[in-house]
């Protein structure tokens, strides 16, 4: 069985996101391409909701990197290891809760394999600007995706 070490994760890029909050109501700036490293544009944009204690993943992408948003309304557990052989982290694991009252966007390099599981007790939602299509232009192409949910030394436990 594989041993992962709890650490930070090359490439992971975790960015508290602001509220902006006035009589009407208030906005979150999503994504700004001043502040991503260079070389992610997002390519396309998805919204999911996912039900109270349900987890999507983990997987991975080889060519894709994923910008999620954690708005809420409730809190998500994130779970991210480094699956990278060449990557100075490889067999780091790192978990962030983040949504609700702390609503952050974080920038998923390809090759770090991630899950996330929905913590609250109401549906809530992520946001996602990945820098790929899915299945590519036109949906024609297989999709990058390399699934963990069966494998036995996924580190990752709901």
């Amino acid at each position: 069985m594989r041993t992962f070490v709890s650490g930070e994760i090359m490439g992971v890029l975790v960015t508290p996101l602001t509220a902006y909050v006035d009589q009407r109501g208030s906005l979150l700036e999503l994504v700004r391409t001043d502040a991503l490293p260079g070389g992610h544009t997002p390519a396309m944009a998805t919204i999911s909701w996912t039900h109270p204690g349900i987890v999507r993943g983990p997987h991975e992408h080889r060519d894709q990197a994923d910008l999620f948003a954690f708005v809420g309304p409730t809190r998500f557990r994130l779970t991210l290891w480094d699956n990278r052989p060449d990557s100075g982290t490889c067999g780091n694991i790192l978990t962030l809760d983040l949504g609700g009252d702390a609503p952050a966007s974080v920038l998923v390099p390809p090759g770090v394999v991630h899950a996330y599981q929905n913590l609250g007790e109401v549906p809530g939602f992520v946001l996602n600007f990945p820098d790929q299509l899915y299945r590519g232009p036109q949906k024609q192409q297989p999709v990058d995706e390399i699934r963990h949910e069966n494998d036995p030394d996924s580190p990752f436990r709901p």
